[in-house]
Protein backbone atom coordinates (compact mmCIF):
# COMPACT_ATOMS: atom_id res chain seq x y z
CA UNK A 1 0.00 0.00 0.00
CA UNK A 2 1.74 3.48 -0.99
CA UNK A 3 1.22 6.17 1.55
CA UNK A 4 -0.16 8.87 -1.44
CA UNK A 5 -1.23 10.94 1.57
CA UNK A 6 2.56 11.88 2.18
CA UNK A 7 3.62 12.07 -1.33
CA UNK A 8 3.90 15.29 -3.87
CA UNK A 9 0.13 16.19 -5.11
CA UNK A 10 -1.00 18.59 -8.15
CA UNK A 11 -4.54 19.72 -7.67
CA UNK A 12 -6.58 21.62 -9.92
CA UNK A 13 -9.12 23.96 -9.06
CA UNK A 14 -7.70 24.41 -5.81
CA UNK A 15 -9.07 27.42 -4.58
CA UNK A 16 -12.19 26.36 -3.44
CA UNK A 17 -14.86 23.42 -2.91
CA UNK A 18 -13.59 19.54 -3.41
CA UNK A 19 -9.77 21.29 -4.10
CA UNK A 20 -9.17 23.33 -1.60
CA UNK A 21 -10.17 20.57 1.05
CA UNK A 22 -8.53 17.91 -0.60
CA UNK A 23 -5.31 20.25 -0.63
CA UNK A 24 -5.89 20.35 3.15
CA UNK A 25 -6.38 17.33 3.76
CA UNK A 26 -2.90 15.83 2.03
CA UNK A 27 -1.16 19.12 4.13
CA UNK A 28 -3.03 17.74 7.53
CA UNK A 29 -1.77 14.11 6.04
CA UNK A 30 1.99 15.60 6.04
CA UNK A 31 2.18 15.84 1.98
CA UNK A 32 3.17 18.51 -0.32
CA UNK A 33 1.01 20.04 -2.92
CA UNK A 34 1.31 22.28 -5.86
CA UNK A 35 -2.55 24.11 -5.78
CA UNK A 36 -3.51 25.11 -9.00
CA UNK A 37 -5.93 27.83 -9.31
CA UNK A 38 -7.00 30.72 -11.69
CA UNK A 39 -6.69 32.73 -8.71
CA UNK A 40 -3.45 31.73 -6.34
CA UNK A 41 -3.41 35.08 -4.52
CA UNK A 42 -7.08 33.64 -2.67
CA UNK A 43 -4.81 30.73 -1.46
CA UNK A 44 -2.15 32.64 0.65
CA UNK A 45 -2.78 31.75 4.04
CA UNK A 46 -2.11 28.18 2.98
CA UNK A 47 1.11 29.42 1.49
CA UNK A 48 2.06 31.12 4.98
CA UNK A 49 1.10 27.92 6.94
CA UNK A 50 2.85 25.63 4.90
CA UNK A 51 5.91 26.83 3.96
CA UNK A 52 7.74 24.60 1.79
CA UNK A 53 5.13 21.75 1.43
CA UNK A 54 2.70 24.31 -0.58
CA UNK A 55 2.85 25.85 -3.54
CA UNK A 56 -0.08 27.83 -5.57
CA UNK A 57 0.71 27.98 -9.19
CA UNK A 58 -1.87 29.53 -12.08
CA UNK A 59 -3.61 28.16 -14.36
CA UNK A 60 -6.91 28.13 -16.54
CA UNK A 61 -7.51 24.19 -17.57
CA UNK A 62 -8.99 25.66 -20.63
CA UNK A 63 -6.24 27.23 -21.79
CA UNK A 64 -3.21 25.30 -23.43
CA UNK A 65 -0.41 26.92 -23.00
CA UNK A 66 -1.51 27.94 -19.50
CA UNK A 67 -1.62 24.18 -18.60
CA UNK A 68 1.94 23.86 -19.52
CA UNK A 69 3.71 26.62 -18.09
CA UNK A 70 1.44 25.66 -14.06
CA UNK A 71 2.67 22.29 -14.83
CA UNK A 72 6.66 22.56 -15.32
CA UNK A 73 5.94 24.93 -12.25
CA UNK A 74 4.72 23.06 -10.07
CA UNK A 75 7.24 19.88 -11.07
CA UNK A 76 9.99 22.38 -10.59
CA UNK A 77 8.69 23.38 -6.66
CA UNK A 78 7.96 19.35 -5.48
CA UNK A 79 10.85 17.37 -7.63
CA UNK A 80 8.41 15.17 -9.71
CA UNK A 81 4.54 14.63 -9.45
CA UNK A 82 3.14 11.77 -7.66
CA UNK A 83 -0.35 12.64 -7.67
CA UNK A 84 -2.77 14.71 -10.20
CA UNK A 85 -6.29 15.62 -8.96
CA UNK A 86 -8.16 16.71 -11.87
CA UNK A 87 -10.89 18.59 -10.38
CA UNK A 88 -11.11 22.28 -11.87
CA UNK A 89 -14.42 22.26 -13.92
CA UNK A 90 -18.18 23.66 -14.19
CA UNK A 91 -21.41 23.36 -15.70
CA UNK A 92 -23.75 25.11 -17.66
CA UNK A 93 -27.79 24.49 -17.28
CA UNK A 94 -29.48 24.77 -20.34
CA UNK A 95 -31.32 22.25 -22.88
CA UNK A 96 -29.23 20.70 -26.45
CA UNK A 97 -30.88 23.34 -27.97
CA UNK A 98 -30.64 26.26 -25.96
CA UNK A 99 -26.97 26.42 -25.36
CA UNK A 100 -24.80 27.57 -28.05
CA UNK A 101 -21.30 26.30 -29.83
CA UNK A 102 -19.59 29.56 -28.50
CA UNK A 103 -20.90 28.35 -24.78
CA UNK A 104 -20.69 24.16 -25.15
CA UNK A 105 -16.92 24.30 -26.48
CA UNK A 106 -15.64 26.13 -23.94
CA UNK A 107 -17.03 23.73 -21.00
CA UNK A 108 -15.50 20.96 -23.28
CA UNK A 109 -12.19 22.21 -23.10
CA UNK A 110 -12.34 22.74 -19.39
CA UNK A 111 -13.84 19.67 -18.17
CA UNK A 112 -12.54 17.34 -20.85
CA UNK A 113 -9.43 18.29 -22.84
CA UNK A 114 -7.94 20.32 -20.41
CA UNK A 115 -7.66 17.22 -17.93
CA UNK A 116 -6.70 15.24 -21.02
CA UNK A 117 -4.20 17.66 -21.25
CA UNK A 118 -2.93 18.17 -18.16
CA UNK A 119 -2.78 14.09 -17.59
CA UNK A 120 -0.63 13.27 -20.78
CA UNK A 121 2.52 16.26 -19.58
CA UNK A 122 2.60 14.58 -15.77
CA UNK A 123 2.21 10.68 -17.34
CA UNK A 124 6.03 10.20 -18.68
CA UNK A 125 7.49 10.68 -14.82
CA UNK A 126 4.64 8.73 -13.03
CA UNK A 127 5.35 5.70 -16.35
CA UNK A 128 8.93 6.13 -16.23
CA UNK A 129 8.72 5.52 -11.84
CA UNK A 130 6.74 2.98 -12.11
CA UNK A 131 4.50 5.16 -9.73
CA UNK A 132 1.53 7.38 -9.63
CA UNK A 133 -2.11 7.99 -9.44
CA UNK A 134 -4.04 10.08 -11.31
CA UNK A 135 -8.05 11.19 -9.47
CA UNK A 136 -10.40 12.26 -12.37
CA UNK A 137 -13.45 14.54 -11.09
CA UNK A 138 -16.74 12.97 -12.80
CA UNK A 139 -20.25 13.38 -11.69
CA UNK A 140 -23.46 11.56 -10.94
CA UNK A 141 -24.06 13.30 -14.65
CA UNK A 142 -21.18 10.97 -15.59
CA UNK A 143 -23.39 8.28 -14.99
CA UNK A 144 -26.30 9.28 -16.37
CA UNK A 145 -27.39 12.77 -18.55
CA UNK A 146 -30.15 14.21 -17.16
CA UNK A 147 -32.39 17.62 -18.71
CA UNK A 148 -30.45 20.95 -18.56
CA UNK A 149 -26.64 19.51 -18.60
CA UNK A 150 -26.33 18.23 -21.67
CA UNK A 151 -23.01 18.77 -22.62
CA UNK A 152 -21.71 18.73 -18.74
CA UNK A 153 -22.86 15.19 -18.86
CA UNK A 154 -21.13 14.46 -22.44
CA UNK A 155 -17.71 15.81 -20.92
CA UNK A 156 -18.14 13.59 -17.95
CA UNK A 157 -19.20 10.30 -19.86
CA UNK A 158 -15.92 11.22 -21.62
CA UNK A 159 -13.86 11.25 -18.71
CA UNK A 160 -15.05 7.95 -17.07
CA UNK A 161 -14.59 6.19 -20.72
CA UNK A 162 -11.26 7.91 -21.13
CA UNK A 163 -10.09 7.35 -17.63
CA UNK A 164 -11.05 3.41 -17.95
CA UNK A 165 -8.63 3.15 -20.98
CA UNK A 166 -6.12 4.87 -19.46
CA UNK A 167 -6.62 2.64 -16.62
CA UNK A 168 -5.86 -0.28 -18.12
CA UNK A 169 -2.72 0.82 -19.67
CA UNK A 170 -1.54 1.79 -16.78
CA UNK A 171 -2.14 -0.27 -14.27
CA UNK A 172 1.04 -2.21 -15.82
CA UNK A 173 3.18 0.29 -14.94
CA UNK A 174 2.22 0.89 -11.41
CA UNK A 175 -0.38 4.35 -12.43
CA UNK A 176 -3.65 3.88 -10.37
CA UNK A 177 -6.69 5.96 -11.78
CA UNK A 178 -9.89 6.45 -9.66
CA UNK A 179 -12.68 8.52 -11.13
CA UNK A 180 -14.89 10.22 -8.18
CA UNK A 181 -18.63 10.34 -9.01
CA UNK A 182 -20.08 12.83 -6.22
CA UNK A 183 -23.79 13.84 -6.00
CA UNK A 184 -24.86 17.49 -4.91
CA UNK A 185 -22.18 18.84 -2.34
CA UNK A 186 -21.68 22.53 -0.80
CA UNK A 187 -19.34 23.99 -3.30
CA UNK A 188 -18.93 27.01 -5.75
CA UNK A 189 -19.89 24.83 -8.75
CA UNK A 190 -23.78 25.75 -7.73
CA UNK A 191 -24.74 29.39 -7.19
CA UNK A 192 -25.82 32.27 -8.27
CA UNK A 193 -22.79 32.62 -10.66
CA UNK A 194 -23.26 29.66 -12.90
CA UNK A 195 -23.18 30.64 -16.11
CA UNK A 196 -26.88 30.41 -18.04
CA UNK A 197 -27.44 30.59 -21.65
CA UNK A 198 -27.48 33.47 -23.69
CA UNK A 199 -30.96 32.05 -25.68
CA UNK A 200 -33.77 30.52 -22.97
CA UNK A 201 -36.63 28.53 -24.56
CA UNK A 202 -39.93 28.09 -22.66
CA UNK A 203 -41.22 24.67 -24.21
CA UNK A 204 -38.03 23.06 -21.91
CA UNK A 205 -40.23 23.56 -19.06
CA UNK A 206 -38.11 20.77 -17.20
CA UNK A 207 -34.92 22.79 -17.95
CA UNK A 208 -36.40 26.45 -16.77
CA UNK A 209 -37.56 24.45 -13.48
CA UNK A 210 -33.82 22.84 -12.67
CA UNK A 211 -32.46 26.59 -13.17
CA UNK A 212 -34.90 27.96 -10.43
CA UNK A 213 -34.87 24.95 -8.23
CA UNK A 214 -33.22 26.57 -5.18
CA UNK A 215 -31.76 22.96 -4.26
CA UNK A 216 -29.47 23.90 -7.20
CA UNK A 217 -28.08 26.85 -5.02
CA UNK A 218 -25.15 27.42 -2.94
CA UNK A 219 -25.38 26.04 0.92
CA UNK A 220 -28.66 23.85 0.07
CA UNK A 221 -26.71 20.71 -0.87
CA UNK A 222 -26.52 17.74 1.69
CA UNK A 223 -22.66 16.59 0.67
CA UNK A 224 -19.55 18.19 2.57
CA UNK A 225 -16.52 18.64 0.64
CA UNK A 226 -14.17 18.10 4.17
CA UNK A 227 -15.98 14.50 4.26
CA UNK A 228 -15.76 13.67 0.96
CA UNK A 229 -11.91 14.70 0.42
CA UNK A 230 -11.15 12.04 3.50
CA UNK A 231 -13.04 9.37 1.46
CA UNK A 232 -10.61 10.00 -1.31
CA UNK A 233 -7.56 9.81 0.25
CA UNK A 234 -8.73 6.82 2.29
CA UNK A 235 -9.85 4.89 -0.68
CA UNK A 236 -6.84 5.75 -2.66
CA UNK A 237 -4.63 4.38 0.11
CA UNK A 238 -6.81 1.25 1.28
CA UNK A 239 -4.82 -1.04 -0.38
CA UNK A 240 -7.44 -1.82 -3.60
CA UNK A 241 -9.01 1.61 -4.87
CA UNK A 242 -11.98 1.36 -6.16
CA UNK A 243 -12.51 2.37 -10.08
CA UNK A 244 -15.17 4.40 -9.30
CA UNK A 245 -15.82 6.24 -6.59
CA UNK A 246 -19.58 7.63 -5.66
CA UNK A 247 -19.58 10.30 -2.90
CA UNK A 248 -22.94 11.10 -0.86
CA UNK A 249 -25.59 9.22 0.07
CA UNK A 250 -27.73 10.57 -2.99
CA UNK A 251 -24.93 9.93 -5.40
CA UNK A 252 -24.69 6.10 -4.01
CA UNK A 253 -28.76 6.13 -4.25
CA UNK A 254 -29.07 7.24 -7.43
CA UNK A 255 -26.23 5.13 -8.80
CA UNK A 256 -27.29 1.78 -7.89
CA UNK A 257 -30.82 2.76 -9.45
CA UNK A 258 -29.02 3.76 -12.82
CA UNK A 259 -27.20 0.56 -12.85
CA UNK A 260 -30.14 -2.04 -12.05
CA UNK A 261 -32.22 0.25 -14.53
CA UNK A 262 -29.77 -0.42 -17.48
CA UNK A 263 -29.38 -4.37 -16.36
CA UNK A 264 -33.15 -4.44 -16.27
CA UNK A 265 -33.68 -3.35 -19.61
CA UNK A 266 -30.28 -5.51 -21.09
CA UNK A 267 -32.37 -8.85 -19.53
CA UNK A 268 -35.55 -7.46 -21.23
CA UNK A 269 -33.66 -7.54 -24.32
CA UNK A 270 -30.71 -10.22 -24.45
CA UNK A 271 -32.49 -12.79 -25.63
CA UNK A 272 -33.40 -10.87 -28.78
CA UNK A 273 -30.45 -8.74 -29.25
CA UNK A 274 -28.65 -12.23 -29.73
CA UNK A 275 -30.48 -12.82 -32.52
CA UNK A 276 -28.46 -10.18 -34.17
CA UNK A 277 -25.68 -12.87 -34.92
CA UNK A 278 -24.91 -14.74 -37.76
CA UNK A 279 -26.41 -18.43 -36.75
Amino acid sequence: MTPWSGLNWLVTGASGGFGLEITKAVLARGGRVAAASRRPAALAELTAAFPGRFHPVEMDVGDGASIRVAAAEAQAALGQVDVLVNNAGYTLVGAVEELSEAEYRPLLEVNFFGVVALTKLLLPGMRERRRGFVVNFSSVSGVVGGPGSPYYAAAKFAVEGWSDSLRAEGKPLGVGIMVVEPGPFRTGFFGETRPRPAQQIADYANVVARREDPREQRGAQPGDPARGAAIILDAMESGNPPARLPLGGLAVTMIRQIYQAKIDELDAWADRCRQADFP
